[in-house]
């Protein structure tokens, strides 16, 4: 009997210690000490401060006809899209590229690219993705296109990226040649691998109409190149459409990344702004010798100047959470509207056929069942 009501004692203190044990380590650091019985319990959680990603974006569409203030407030620029989204630990960005050569068969190009995007954004602020998978987020939104009732036709580049606050790991996923730059102290530590299946014609998801079903590219969203890596504060990430790398070398991308010296949202800004503003510049220069060029000269075509493109970028520098306001967190800023006026430009300079072919990205790939022959 006594043996009894010692165990049942024995059990009641030990529920009180675990018990006690577990509310304290919820809120941070516990200890639990027993004189009596001489028990002691002590642990300590992770110091580590949650991180968070202080974006800002910019951009410009190629064209600016039929552009308004509301539509890039929204993310879009031309045929770029892009989003910012949060969910308990998770930050996520993504942009994509909408295929221009749709104009062809008299189809919006942007139409697919926004809805991709809107998609990505809804099931991020939903909570209905995997925290590590962003390439999960990139099919499920799809998918979600493939089955709507509303019949979407287009394709699209797509780089998700999420950073998880809690243990500092960014989960990156790309299809095409959108991308992302991680840079610390001035340094590229980790970047994206583009996916072409020849020049300027990137990987790319696709909605065809049934007439043209197995005559255009149309790649699989499982075929994204997924990558993970941790991160500290202080280190940029930047996310961006093809408009930004076709015209800025990295050099001179980081060059304007390093005049960053402070993690304040209207720096960032400034910062995003200028990048988009130099890609922009530079786009219409016919005598500048841009990275596409380059890439052109490599594949046998004579090219020179820079490459017309709508321009989207994400800029965040990776920040301690503490004291930030949550409102100045994602900074959706339309500061890039003010060069409006002067950049308004034309891209015929790089309208011109080199070697008998126009290398404007159509971006529409035919497949090769339908160029045999051709």
């Amino acid at each position: 009997m006594y043996a009894r009501s010692g165990s049942v004692q024995s059990a009641v203190t030990y529920g009180r210690i675990l018990t006690r044990a577990l509310f304290n380590r919820i809120n941070g650091v516990y200890s639990y000490s027993s004189n009596s019985a001489e028990v002691g319990c002590v642990a300590r959680c992770s110091t580590k401060r949650d991180l968070r990603l202080l974006t800002a974006s910019c951009g410009f569409p190629k064209d600016w006809t039929g552009f308004s203030a509301s539509l890039l407030r929204k993310g879009r620029f031309g045929d770029d899209a892009c989003f910012i989204a949060k969910y308990k630990t998770s930050d996520v960005l993504g942009v994509a590229d909408g295929v221009g050569g749709w104009r062809t068969y008299g189809i919006d190009p942007s139409l697919f690219s926004y809805s991709l995007m809107e998609a990505c954004e809804r099931l991020v602020s939903t909570g209905r993705f995997n925290p590590q998978c962003p390439a999960g987020i990139i099919a499920a939104s799809y998918y979600e296109l493939l089955e709507s009732k509303q019949q979407i036709i287009g394709s699209s580049t797509a780089c998700v990226i999420i950073l998880n606050r809690t243990d500092h790991t960014v989960y990156t996923a790309n299809i095409g040649d959108s991308g992302f730059l991680v840079v610390r102290q001035g340094r590229i530590i980790h970047r994206s691998e583009e996916q072409t299946h020849y020049f300027n014609t990137p990987y790319q998801l696709s909605l065809p109409p049934p007439s043209v079903t197995g005559q255009v590219l149309s790649d699989s969203p499982e075929s994204a190149v997924t990558s993970s890596f941790q991160v500290q504060e202080g280190d940029l990430i930047l996310v961006a459409t093809d408009g930004l790398f076709d015209n800025l070398p990295e050099n001179m991308i980081l060059q304007e990344l390093s005049k960053l010296r402070d993690q304040y949202v209207e720096n960032v800004q400034q910062v995003v702004n200028s990048l988009a503003l130099q890609a922009r510049r530079l786009a219409f220069d016919s005598t500048y010798l841009s990275p596409f060029a380059l890439r052109a000269r490599e594949n046998g075509i004579d090219a020179v100047g820079g490459k017309p493109d709508d321009i989207t970028i994400l800029l965040a520098s990776v920040s301690g959470g503490d004291n930030l306001d949550l409102q100045t967190v994602v900074a959706q800023n339309t500061g890039c509207m003010d060069y409006e006026e002067h950049l308004c430009g034309s891209s015929e300079h790089f309208e011109n056929k080199y070697n008998g072919r126009c290398i404007m990205k159509s971006h529409i790939g035919l497949s090769a069942e339908s160029t045999e022959g051709n």
